[in-house]
């Protein structure tokens, strides 16, 4: 097994001729390309910080014959690593904003557990195809793009509704060596740096959408294969200190009659488990959200906390300041503490990994998801209004103005203007730039829309367990007499022997 360095992954990506555009123009060398530098840096963190001595143990995995892999391309067989998945992705996007490797994680975690369950109950033999591949990921040390959101179209429409039927990825033929497949992909993670893309359906599927029940991997250069991009972060900008070099690129993922071998195919046909893949999938990864936006919420508790201190107001002294940090800390851990539960709470499937607890995983993401914008709101209150209005860096650079720059806009004692201002430049792009408004849309709307959480939490919770305890309990209370409203009775199921004065 491999463990690449962080240059070796960017190196690897010579190895691949993908089809890419980005702002109107052909891609050449995607390891070359400026557009998407930020977004490459962000995914070569995830590789170097695996060697990183006092980072492996989170970083690293051991598999059953004791090999190391990287954690982003291993099962979790335990509430352990489950939690240390949380803290390595939190790790990852402190150092990163989004590092956007950890989706291929959530689609091997699902693929696992859906392609045992259909083994079992249909006698196919998709979990042998996916144990082949997750060697194969694990031996080249991959990093894979994660293909869920399809284009949709009409979304009043199902899939063999829509007017075009490739406003879904679906199966156009099939033969002895395997499928073809046409449609298209949108919002893709990371798209044009990955090695190969994991698909899997966006939706349960009904019967009539069998063609649209597919589930496969491909390299990214495969042909008929095509994107359009966007660039990665704030590339070349000298407002952006964080954005310029940390990004993440999303593409419009084309397929036009691409070939997938069946050794590549996880799912093909079998329309009742799509909806299963789906929501196997999105617990995942709104598990790994949690800790993804809690990187990012380290990032600005530690960035408002200096700009403070900058302006002479120290967060732990001055009242309104301390109120606003105790305010980004409880937001902070507190979706963390779900995504913790979650890990506690999760549960062994067929295939043997442990999944996080599903209703955990949903409420957490939905409490970053709506209170990242208190975050960044907190963050604007705490730092003042030299957080979008700070002079740029050509203003500073000519001496005159330079001079009077950094004499009216001096921070406390032995702070410069310039540290000011750099920090302001940091808080602007993480949080009130178009990169902030990326991050605060990718919130809300990654690993799906709030209301899909609400009925995802509503669908795994107990609910009938909670009605028969309220029924049970009404039972118990008119068989005693006299009971008052400050009665505590059946704590162990059994009516109370005792009534109140």
């Amino acid at each position: 097994m491999k463990l690449m360095t962080g240059n070796e992954y960017v190196e690897s990506l010579r190895e691949y001729n993908p089809d890419i555009q980005v702002k109107g123009k052909k891609v050449t060398s995607v390891a070359d390309e400026p557009l998407f530098k930020p977004g490459i840096n962000a995914i070569a963190v995830t590789y170097e910080l695996a060697h990183q001595k006092k980072h492996q143990d989170i970083m690293l995995a051991t598999l059953a014959d004791g090999t190391r892999v990287n954690r982003l391309n291993a099962l979790d067989y335990s509430a352990d690593d489950l939690l240390k998945k949380l803290e390595m992705t939190r790790l990852i996007c402190k150092w990163t904003g989004c590092g956007q490797r950890y989706l291929m994680h959530d689609a091997l975690s699902a693929l696992a557990e859906i392609t045992a369950m259909m083994d079992a109950e249909k006698k196919t033999d998709y979990h042998a195809v996916f144990n082949d591949y997750l060697t194969h990921v694990q031996r080249f040390d991959l990093t894979c793009g994660t293909a869920v959101t399809d284009a949709k179209g009409d979304r009043s429409k199902r899939p063999h509704e829509q007017a075009d039927r490739d406003l879904y990825v679906r199966v156009t033929e099939k033969n002895e060596k395997g499928i073809i497949v046409s449609g298209a992909k949108a919002n893709i993670t990371g798209a044009p740096y990955v090695h190969e893309f994991i698909v899997l359906p966006t939706r349960a599927m009904k019967k009539e959408d069998v063609d649209y029940a597919v589930s496969f991997a491909v390299p990214v250069d495969a042909p008929g294969l095509k994107m359009i991009a966007k660039p990665a972060g704030r590339p070349g900008d000298s407002e952006a200190p964080f954005s310029s070099n940390f990004g993440q690129s999303t593409a419009l993922v084309i397929f036009n009659n691409v070939f997938i071998p069946w050794d590549k195919v996880f799912l093909c046909g079998e329309w009742e488990y799509t909806g299963k893949l789906a929501e196997a999938f999105a617990n995942h990864h709104r598990h790994s959200c949690i800790g993804a936006r809690a990187g990012l919420g380290d990032m600005i508790i530690g960035a408002s906390a200096l700009m403070s201190e900058y302006n002479g107001l120290p967060p732990v002294e001055v009242p309104h300041i301390r109120r606003n940090m105790g305010e980004l800390i409880r937001i902070t851990e507190g979706f963390y503490a779900t995504g913790v539960a979650a890990s506690v709470y999760g549960r062994k499937t067929v295939a043997g990994n442990v999944v996080p607890d599903s209703v955990q995983s949903n409420i957490g993401k939905l409490m970053l998801a709506e209170q990242v914008y208190d975050i960044f709101r907190i963050a604007h209150e705490i730092s003042g209004g030299i957080v979008v209005t700070a002079p740029t860096p050509e203003d500073i650079s000519v001496e005159e103005s330079g001079e009077l720059i950094e004499r009216y806009l001096v921070g406390k004692h032995g702070t410069t203007a310039n540290e000011r201002i750099n920090m302001a430049r940091l808080l602007e792009d993480l949080t009130a730039s178009k990169e902030g408004g990326f991050y605060s849309v990718i919130s809300l709307h990654g690993g799906g829309s709030p209301e899909a959480m609400r009925m995802s939490a509503v669908r795994n919770y107990d609910l009938e367990s909670q009605k028969v305890h309220i029924l049970e309990k009404l039972k118990c209370f008119a068989k005693v007499e006299g009971t008052c409203k400050d009665c505590v009775t059946c704590v162990n199921d059994e009516p109370c022997e005792e009534t109140c004065d």
